[in-house]
């Protein structure tokens, strides 16, 4: 497929797919024509990398995490001290963002569920759960 499909079917934009691939997140294929061409398996990771972005994990990080997977599945896994250190020190932020978002979840479900707009909440999670099943 070509990159508009590809970020369409990611939901990102095109320079988005351009800036990954420029970050080495993404490795496209060329056809004759020099136009990059795209697998499904580049679907689902240009989703996962946007998802990561949008967590607030950095593009190097994730360009190790990302290298680390796929190194794991081939051999059994090493990771020098500074990458270490690395993911270490992201983790702790991820596991904050984590314990905030999760507080907010429950004050913002709280707040719905002992007010008269409670069916508000309902109808949110019916709305997610019709846009995740694309």
């Amino acid at each position: 497929m070509k990159i508009g499909e590809l970020a369409r079917r990611a939901g990102v934009a095109p320079r988005l797919v351009r800036y990954y691939e420029q970050q080495g997140l993404l490795v496209a294929d060329r056809a004759a024509n020099g136009y990059r061409t795209y697998s499904e398996d580049d679907v689902e990771r240009v989703s996962r990398v946007a998802g990561m972005v949008r967590a607030g994990i950095p593009t190097r990080l994730i360009k190790v995490l990302l290298d680390m997977e796929t190194t794991s599945r081939s051999e059994a896994p090493t990771c020098p001290r500074t990458v270490a250190e690395m993911l270490a020190t992201e983790l702790v932020g991820i596991e904050d963002k984590i314990a905030c978002l999760t507080r907010s979840r429950d004050t913002i479900r709280d707040v719905l569920t002992r007010t008269e707009q409670a069916a508000v909440l309902s109808e949110a999670a019916a709305g997610v759960a019709t846009t995740s099943g694309r």
